[in-house]
C-alpha cells in the first residue's frame, strides 16, 4: 500500500514540475514579446520627439498654433457664457 501511495505522489510532482516548466517557456517568451514589444515603442517616440524638435524650430508655425488655440479658447469661452448665462426677467 504504502508503495502505491509513494508512485501516486511521485507521479503528482512528475506533473507538478512539467507544469512548472511549462509555465517557466511561457514566461520566457512573454518576457522577449514584450521587450520587442518595448523596444519599437521606443523606437517610435524617438521619432515623435525628432519630429517634435524639428516643429519647434519652426517658429512662425507654433506662432500660427498659438493664434488659432486663443482664438479657440476664446469662442469656447463665448459659447460657455451663452450657454450658462441667466435668462433676464422681462419685467
Amino acid at each position: 500500500m504504502e508503495t502505491n501511495d509513494q508512485g501516486k505522489n511521485e507521479k503528482t510532482f512528475n506533473n507538478f514540475g512539467k507544469k512548472i516548466d511549462d509555465f517557466m517557456v511561457e514566461l520566457n517568451e512573454a518576457g522577449d514579446r514584450l521587450q520587442k514589444e518595448f523596444h519599437l515603442k521606443y523606437e517610435e517616440l524617438k521619432v515623435s520627439a525628432e519630429k517634435f524638435r524639428n516643429d519647434a524650430e519652426n517658429k512662425e508655425r507654433w506662432r500660427e498654433v498659438e493664434a488659432s488655440l486663443k482664438k479657440a479658447g476664446d469662442e469656447l469661452g463665448n459659447a460657455f457664457k451663452a450657454a450658462f448665462k441667466k435668462k433676464e426677467d422681462p419685467k
